[in-house]
């Protein structure tokens, strides 16, 4: 899911691709042949908690998803804050929960949305108030969480390995 752009966000020129020796081969980019600006289309970085609350995992379904998925806490990092700060300051922000414990687990691709994950595992305390970005969520025991085969559920998998379960992967189709 890359980004489409289609003028120049300098001098509003029609893009085209092109390919330019510091590219390091035949690969093409979006530029602009006005003014030389670049489309990169670079991964956008986005922060995920597996949230361990009262011993069970947290996970939280999305209001805009129109299935009953339940997944790990992301959001995007904020300029000027550490992805530590970031994924803290989105716990709060989505459950109300204060990170008190932060461990990075892993960084994982997300290709489809163009998205680099950076999952933290993070033990949260207080009481769950879920943002209005979410509309429901679920505790899980350690052994009855289920991963799913795509971006944080390999996160999730991971973590699980490290604390001595082995994963278990639900079928998305």
């Amino acid at each position: 899911m890359a980004t489409e752009f289609k003028f120049c966000p300098q001098c509003a020129t029609a893009l085209v691709w092109i390919s330019q020796e510091e590219d390091g081969g035949p690969k093409q980019r979006l530029r602009c042949p006005a003014c030389d600006f670049t489309h990169w289309n670079n991964p956008t970085p986005v922060l995920a908690a597996i949230v361990e609350y009262g011993g069970q995992i947290l996970l939280a379904r999305n209001a805009a998803w129109t299935s009953e998925i339940y997944a790990l806490i992301t959001g995007f990092m904020e300029a000027g804050e550490t992805p530590e700060e970031g994924i803290a300051r989105e716990i709060l922000e989505e459950t109300n929960l204060r990170a008190s414990k932060l461990e990075l687990i892993g960084v994982y691709d997300f290709q489809r949305m163009n998205q680099l994950l950076i999952v933290y595992h993070a033990v949260a305390h207080g009481e769950v108030r879920l943002s209005p970005e979410l509309v429901d969520y679920r505790l899980y025991n350690f052994e009855d969480v289920k991963c799913w085969p795509a971006g944080t559920g390999y996160g999730l998998a991971e973590f699980l390995r490290r604390r001595g379960y082995e994963p278990q992967f639900r079928d998305l189709a």
